[in-house]
């Protein structure tokens, strides 16, 4: 072993696990050891709500490969409990600490991949180590959450954190039969997504009897004399708890990088280029501690999700193994997408959010940009058991470049968002999506499938068949409101000052629209003000459809209240 090259590891899960099985896999004569200051090397942090839930019933099925399977599969030296304290990058050596016996050594490396990971925030608030409040990153941490659940009689939960795993642990304790209260600084749960997307979110917690508070920050924490907690918000309400999850984000391991003096980005995680070598050209990162190129905006990012993680780590081998000579591995930057389940509705993203557009506004780095709302069913309308979506597209006004989706629903989320990925992936327009050939049949999907009503939409406004105005514009026109839908449906509800004329009557009572102000038509969902839309500009209107209809409208206004 002293003549073979030597692979070291610093932490496991998805990116230090993955970067030694691949390293492996691509030679058999380097010698590969993972370091693991936790006592599991490879477990799946993505399910811990679920065992906590009991969905998951056994612990085990959440380890991935133990260290005794990395030896025996893979010749690979794991050490867990074993934390390292330094780099010496000139002697190319890192000093370990085991913490089993306090023993302290070193090792040489030729090649060296740091995966610290992330680590939960915890701000420095008045009674934040309180017994009953609890971070959730690892296994140790799950276990202390059940144990918590199981010798206290747990009948609310305050989770404090609106993101993926605020919902996640909302909906497995909610099964369990615990009132749950989500707390949330912003004005909307996954404060990532848009918020008119956001919206069908909150409406859906609420009918699971989810409270939320939103909008006012924590201030701190205090425990009653009975052992119930309060959690303090800056707005002066406190809502009283048997225990408290913090969900509000991770901020990247890099104090080992740092003290070594590898390069950190500004925003706080270490600096790799494309083959996830750090400014060190011995020394590898991946995984959540690393920043990483925006696929869709070029931009440095933070991207915590374990796919990436898994396809640097990969990377990082086949540059250090050096088989990579038909397809240099490159990593191509991270496009965000994500999906999450709460309480049977699926709430997915791909590529950029309006909300980060316009935050690019303001750095002067803006590229013109529409956006479509459209509410598809998920399968075939004809077919039993149809549910509707909210899905919005973000595409280029120059060439149709695709830049991003949102979508919520009950069904068939997943996939399309997954489809639209995929096309961003390859740099794909509104006009693949059109053409875009997916699978039919009734209980899976439509002849035109939403990806392709979200394509055809967008290709109509870029070709200038249709024109889409949105309803936070409203307050700026002094437009003509026509509600297109029947007299039934306006009678439930229309937007103010709007005349209803069904798309039915439309062309016999086209003497009773203006024909010296811009006309604005919706439906309920859009599809029937796009007829409308057709019909009058080719009689010679002036008009626009607003888009995604009523149901966006009321989105829109619950969203700017």
């Amino acid at each position: 072993m002293a003549n073979k090259k030597r692979l070291l590891v610093v932490g496991g899960v998805a990116g230090g696990a993955s970067c030694a099985a691949r390293a492996r896999r691509l030679s058999e004569d380097v010698e590969i050891i993972i370091f693991e200051r936790g006592t599991f090397v490879s477990f799946a942090n993505c399910g811990l709500p679920y065992h906590v839930g009991k969905i998951i019933q056994k612990e085990k099925s959440l380890f991935v490969a133990s260290p005794k399977l990395f030896k025996k599969r893979f010749n690979i030296d794991v050490r867990t409990e074993n934390n390292v304290r330094s780099i010496d990058r000139k002697n190319k050596k890192i000093e370990i600490e085991d913490m089993k016996n306090g023993r302290v050594y070193k090792e040489r490396y030729d090649h060296l991949v740091l995966s610290p990971g992330a680590a939960p925030l915890r701000p420095k608030l008045e009674g934040i180590d309180l017994p009953g409040i609890f971070t959730l990153r690892t296994i140790p941490d799950m276990r202390a959450i059940i144990d918590w659940l199981n010798t206290n009689k747990v009948k609310k939960a305050a989770i404090v954190g609106g993101g993926f795993i605020g919902l996640e642990m909302t909906e497995n304790l909610k099964i369990q039969g615990i009132d749950v209260t989500i707390v949330e600084m912003e004005k909307q749960v996954m404060p990532f997504l848009d918020p008119e997307i956001a919206i069908f979110i909150h409406y859906h917690l609420k009918d699971n009897d989810i409270s939320l508070a939103l909008g006012s920050p924590v201030t701190g924490f205090h425990k009653h004399h009975d052992g119930s907690l309060y959690v303090m918000l800056e707005s002066g309400k406190t809502i009283e708890t048997d225990m408290v999850i913090l969900a509000i984000g991770v901020r990247p391991e890099v104090e080992l990088a740092r003290a070594a003096g590898l390069k950190i980005g500004d925003l706080g995680g270490i600096l790799v280029d494309d083959r996830m070598r750090t400014s060190d050209e011995n020394i590898w990162a991946v995984g959540d501690a690393v920043e990483v190129k925006h696929f869709v905006t070029g931009a440095p990012s933070l991207i915590p999700l374990a796919g990436p993680a898994n396809r640097q780590g990969r990377i990082a081998a086949d540059v250090i193994i050096g088989n990579n000579q038909f397809n240099p591995s490159r990593f191509r930057g991270s496009q965000a997408t994500s999906v999450c389940g709460v309480l049977g509705l699926t709430i997915a993203n791909t590529g950029i959010t309006e909300k980060m557009l316009k935050k690019n506004v303001d750095k002067a780095n803006f590229e013109p940009y529409e956006k479509i709302h459209l509410h598809p069913e998920h399968h075939a309308t004809y077919y039993p058991g149809a549910k509707p979506m909210a899905l919005k597209l973000i595409f280029s006004k120059i060439d149709g470049r695709i830049l991003g989706a949102q979508a919520v629903g009950k069904e068939g989320v997943d996939k399309r968002i997954d489809v639209i990925a995929m096309a961003i992936q390859k740099n794909g327009t509104v006009f693949d999506l059109e053409e875009a050939e997916l699978s039919y049949a009734p209980q899976y999907g439509a002849a035109k499938d939403p990806v392709n009503m979200a394509g055809m939409i967008a290709a109509n406004i870029l070709r200038g068949y249709f024109s889409v105005v949105h309803w936070e514009d409203r307050s700026l026109s002094e437009a003509f409101i026509l509600d297109v839908r029947e007299p039934f449906e306006f009678n439930k509800g229309h937007v103010e000052n709007a005349v209803n004329i069904p798309l039915g009557d439309l062309r016999a009572r086209m003497s009773e629209l203006p024909d010296n102000r811009e006309i604005w038509a919706y439906c309920l969902v859009g599809q029937r003000s796009y007829f409308a839309a057709r019909m009058l500009d080719l009689h010679g209107f002036s008009v626009k459809g607003l888009s995604g209809g009523y149901v966006t409208h009321k989105a829109v206004k619950q969203a700017l209240v």
